[in-house]
């Protein structure tokens, strides 16, 4: 009789397992990556980055996700194959992701290619294929990584062939970006806090990346997040490009904003590069940070910003904050692809010779 039952009870369990098609998205199946608001009836994407993974045995899933404005872009990784992008509509959903699969076990990851610019997605969550099974949810990497930047992590006009620069959503792919190249090959969870645009001083827009940093969502100042969610092992600082332009135009709004009539003295950058980095690394007392800058013109020939930095990483007097810089790509625009695989080769490479995690 005992092992009727137990007979009966595992056939009971693999019936349940087959017949859950719906992974809501707030099912413990699913792993998340970066900054993302997980509620009980949807989680917003709102970070270049952000993502949602999950292990199916089976041949095929959808997804019901609605899109703020209708210009996110989403991609779909089947096995570590890149499948071809989804343009995300205004109006709720159901997309397929992933069909006619091989009959087995699959990891599917869901990413948000787009900065928060271009708005937030709620995801609602995951349908599976007839016959198709949730399996285990992936396992957390153990080398955690966070980028704090601005458009050129973001990946700003990466997709770009004509070499117009353009920021379309269409042209912008974190996935390719620097930051997700040197998260992928380390094999690290990923977070990447950027803004296209975004300065230390001064931005284009009326919000700055101290006052940025600590946001679960970007858009409101109220909305915290809460640093104990993710530790990461190493962090990634790539700004001052902004700020290199803006404090060359006293008329623009934002400098008047800033400084009013006079430029910020080199004092006055370097105090407020100091202070940020001291603030992030509050947040993280074990994280090795490193203070980059570059491959754009911040990083030519005679540039005083790596100067700037070089001078609060010193005053930080910490061994665990290093700085790096990109060298001067020397075209026009933001990195192309070719020029974001160059930047995450050479941030490879430094992370590799000075860094143990």
């Amino acid at each position: 009789m005992a092992k009727y039952l137990i007979t009966l009870l595992a056939a009971f369990v693999g019936l349940q397992a087959y017949s859950q098609t719906i992974i809501k998205n707030n099912d413990p199946h699913i792993h998340y990556m970066g900054r993302v608001n997980i509620t009980d009836s949807a989680t917003v994407l709102s970070w270049a980055g952000n993502s949602a993974t999950i292990n199916f045995n089976g041949t095929g899933v959808k997804a019901l996700l609605k899109d703020e404005g209708g210009e996110n872009y989403m991609k779909v990784i089947v096995d570590g194959k890149v499948l071809p992008d989804i343009k995300l509509d205004s109006t709720k959903h159901m997309y397929t992701l992933a069909d006619h699969l091989p009959v087995g076990r699959h990891n599917l990851q869901l990413y948000k290619r787009n900065e928060w610019a271009f708005g937030k997605t709620w995801f609602y969550q995951f349908e599976l294929n007839d016959k198709t099974k949730i399996a285990e949810a992936p396992a957390t990497k153990k080398r955690k990584i966070e980028f704090f930047g601005n458009s050129i992590t973001c990946g700003y006009a990466v997709l770009d062939i004509e070499g117009k620069d353009r920021s379309d959503s269409p042209f912008e792919d974190n996935y390719v970006s620097y930051a997700a190249i040197t998260a992928r090959h380390f094999d690290a969870e990923y977070s990447c806090v950027a803004k296209s645009g975004i300065g230390v001083l001064v931005s284009w827009f009326p919000l700055i990346m101290p006052e940025m940093y600590d946001r679960l969502d970007a858009t409101d100042e109220n909305s915290k997040w809460d640093f104990t969610k993710y530790t990461p092992d190493v962090v990634v600082i790539n700004l001052f490009q902004n700020d290199s332009w803006l404090v060359l135009q006293p008329k623009n709004p934002e400098f008047k904003h800033r400084f009013g009539t006079q430029p910020p003295s080199a004092e006055k950058i370097i105090a407020a590069y100091y202070d940020m980095v001291k603030n992030i690394k509050s947040k993280y007392p074990k994280a090795q940070i490193i203070c980059a800058l570059g491959s754009m013109d911040a990083t030519k020939e005679g540039s005083p910003w790596p100067g700037y930095i070089s001078k609060a990483v010193e005053r930080l007097n910490d061994s665990r904050i290093k700085t790096h810089f990109f060298p001067y790509k020397n075209t026009n625009g933001h990195p192309s692809k070719a020029e974001q695989q160059a930047m995450a080769d050479d941030l490879i490479s430094y992370i590799e010779k000075n860094i143990k995690w």
